[in-house]
C-alpha cells in the first residue's frame, strides 16, 4: 500500500533500534484516513480486516522495518538522559505526492527497549483524542502530525482503571525532537551528533547546508518554525499540556497530543493537564517555554558549530532571542486577521490586548467570542451585536471596546480582510466535553459520536446545524477541567 524507505535507520543504532510490535488479541479498524493515505502515495488499499492487522502491528506492513527511536528530554524542567519510544514504532518513511519525506509510526504497539517498565500500550481514549485534535489542527492549517488510522486492540489497558486498548498510526514530517539531539549529546559522541544534525539539515532545512555555519543556520531555522507554530497554537486557544523538550519537534510541527485541550473560558493561566501542578505549561507560558526548549537545542549543537568560546555562545544566544521578534510578528499578523483589521493596523495589538482582558474579566468563551465577532463584522446587525454581548458578564465594558474596534475595523474592511477574518476564527474546535462524550460512547462500543465529531472538526468553518450543536460551549455540568496523557 505504501512504498517505504528507511533513511533514518541508517543513522547509528542508539538513535534507532530495530523492534517488532507485540500482537494484540482482536484488532478492529475504527478509522482510516483515506485522503491522507492517497497523499502519501497509497495505492490498492486493502479491506478493513487487513488494515486492522497492519495498523495494530499484528502483521508487518510490506516494506516496513519497525524500529523505536531514542531520545532524552527535560520533563517539567528535569533532565532525563534516556526516554525514547516506549510504546511507538517507526515503520519507515514515504515520499508523499509533494515530494516530501514523511514518517509513518504506530503508537501503542507494545514494549520497546525504551519502555522503562511500561506496557507499551495505549488506552482507547488518548487515541481518539489525538485523532480528533491533530486532524482539526491540520484543517486549520496549523503544522501538525496527522492521523492515518486508529484500531481497537481487543485488550484492556490498565491506567487509573482498566480501559479498552487501541493503536494509533501517526504521520509526521519526522519524529526528531529537541530531545533527540539531547540524547545524541548525552552519548558524548560528536560524530553521532553531527550525523543527526546533517540528517536534519538534508531532510528539513537543505538551505542551511550552504550557510557559512550550517549548524547555526539549522538553529535559526528551527527557532523560526517554532515561533510561528506557537503563535498559531495560541490563536485558536490551544494548550499543549506537556511542552517537554522531548515533545518539541525539530520540524516545527505539533507533536504528542497528550493532556492537551483548547481554551474555552479565556484565562491566560489556564492549565488542563492533571500533571502540571505548577502551571509550567499554562496557556500564556507557551512562548517562553518554547524559547527555553530551543535554548536546550542550541546547547546540544555547540560542539559541532564553527565558532568557539564566548563568541559562539553569544551568537547562539542572539539566535534564541530572535524567537521573541519572530513570534511577535506572526502573532500580530494573526491578531489583525482575527479582528478583521488591515495587517499594518497599529491598533491590532492594543485592541487584541483589550479584548483578551474583556474575555478574561467577562468570563467569555474564546472561540464563541471570535466567531460571534466575525458574524458581526461580516453582517452588522442588532441581532449579531446582541449575540456577542450575550457572551460576557460585563456588556457595558464590551460595548465600549466594540466602539473602538468598529472605528478601526470599518476603516480597514475589504473582501480580502473579511476572508482572512473568517479563516482565522473557526466555528468549532474539539471541545473537551464533546471529545469526552465521544470517548465515553466508544468505551461502550459506539463510535458514531466520534465519527460525527471528526466530520465537523475537520470542517472548522461549517455552519450546519450539527456543527453549531457540537460547537456550543459546555454548560456548567458538562465542563472538563482536567485531561490525562494516557501513558
Amino acid at each position: 500500500m505504501l512504498s517505504f524507505e528507511h533513511i533514518y535507520a541508517t543513522l547509528p543504532e542508539p538513535l534507532w533500534v530495530a523492534t517488532q510490535a507485540t500482537p494484540v488479541a482482536h484488532p478492529e479498524l475504527i478509522a482510516f484516513n483515506a485522503p491522507l493515505a492517497r497523499e502519501l502515495g497509497a495505492n490498492d488499499v486493502p479491506e478493513a480486516a487487513t488494515l486492522a492487522q497492519w495498523f495494530s502491528g499484528n502483521q508487518t506492513m510490506p516494506g516496513s522495518q519497525p524500529g523505536a527511536l531514542g531520545y532524552a528530554g527535560h520533563q517539567f524542567g528535569n533532565f532525563v538522559p534516556q526516554l525514547g519510544d516506549g510504546r511507538a514504532l517507526l515503520l519507515g518513511e514515504v515520499i508523499d505526492q509533494n515530494g516530501v519525506r514523511r514518517d509513518v509510526q504506530l503508537k501503542g504497539s507494545g514494549r520497546t527497549p525504551f519502555s522503562r517498565g511500561g506496557d507499551g500500550r495505549s488506552p482507547l481514549g488518548p487515541v481518539l483524542l489525538e485523532y480528533l485534535v491533530s486532524e482539526f489542527m491540520a484543517a486549520m492549517g496549523i503544522p501538525t502530525t496527522r492521523a492515518l488510522a486508529a484500531v481497537t486492540s481487543g485488550e484492556r489497558v490498565v491506567r487509573q482503571m482498566a480501559e479498552p486498548g487501541a493503536v494509533f498510526t501517526r504521520v509526521a514530517s519526522s519524529h526528531i525532537r529537541v530531545g533527540t539531539f539531547q540524547f545524541a549529546a548525552a552519548q558524548r559522541d560528536e560524530a553521532l551528533l553531527k550525523a543527526l544534525a546533517d540528517h536534519v539539515i538534508a531532510r528539513h532545512y537543505p538551505d542551511a547546508a550552504n550557510a557559512e555555519d550550517p549548524y547555526m543556520a539549522l538553529l535559526e531555522a528551527v527557532v523560526a518554525r517554532q515561533a510561528v507554530l506557537i503563535a498559531r497554537w495560541m490563536s485558536v486557544g490551544f494548550i499543549h499540556g506537556v511542552m517537554n523538550t522531548d515533545n518539541c519537534s525539530i520540524a516545527g510541527e505539533t507533536i504528542d497530543y497528550g493532556p492537551c485541550a483548547f481554551m474555552e473560558q479565556f484565562d491566560p493561566q489556564k492549565v488542563y493537564s492533571s500533571i502540571d501542578q505548577g502551571r509550567r505549561y499554562a496557556f500564556a507560558n507557551q512562548p517562553a517555554i518554547a524559547q527555553w526548549n530551543l535554548a536546550r537545542f542550541a546547547e546540544t549543537l555547540l560542539p559541532v558549530m564553527r565558532e568557539e568560546g564566548d563568541a559562539l555562545v553569544q551568537q547562539a544566544t542572539d539566535v534564541i532571542r530572535r524567537f521573541e521578534s519572530r513570534f511577535s510578528a506572526e502573532q500580530l499578523r494573526l491578531h489583525a486577521d482575527k479582528l478583521g483589521l488591515a495587517a499594518e493596523s497599529p491598533q491590532a495589538a492594543p485592541l487584541m490586548e483589550a479584548l483578551e482582558s474583556q474575555m478574561h474579566q467577562g468570563r467569555m468563551d474564546m472561540t464563541a467570542t471570535f466567531d460571534a465577532l466575525t458574524h458581526y463584522a461580516l453582517a452588522p446587525s442588532d441581532e449579531h451585536r446582541e449575540a456577542l454581548l450575550a457572551l460576557t458578564t460585563q456588556p457595558n465594558e464590551l460595548t465600549a471596546w466594540l466602539e473602538n474596534w468598529q472605528a478601526e475595523q470599518v476603516a480597514s474592511q475589504d473582501s480580502q480582510r473579511s476572508a482572512a477574518m473568517r479563516s482565522a476564527n473557526p466555528v468549532i474546535i474539539p471541545r473537551n466535553h464533546r471529545v469526552q462524550e465521544a470517548i465515553d460512547a466508544a468505551y461502550d462500543g459506539d463510535f458514531a459520536p466520534f465519527h460525527s465529531l471528526l466530520a465537523v472538526v475537520t470542517k472548522p468553518f461549517d455552519e450546519s446545524v450539527e456543527a453549531r450543536r457540537l460547537a456550543a460551549p459546555a454548560t456548567e455540568n458538562e465542563q472538563v477541567l482536567r485531561t490525562f496523557c494516557g501513558t
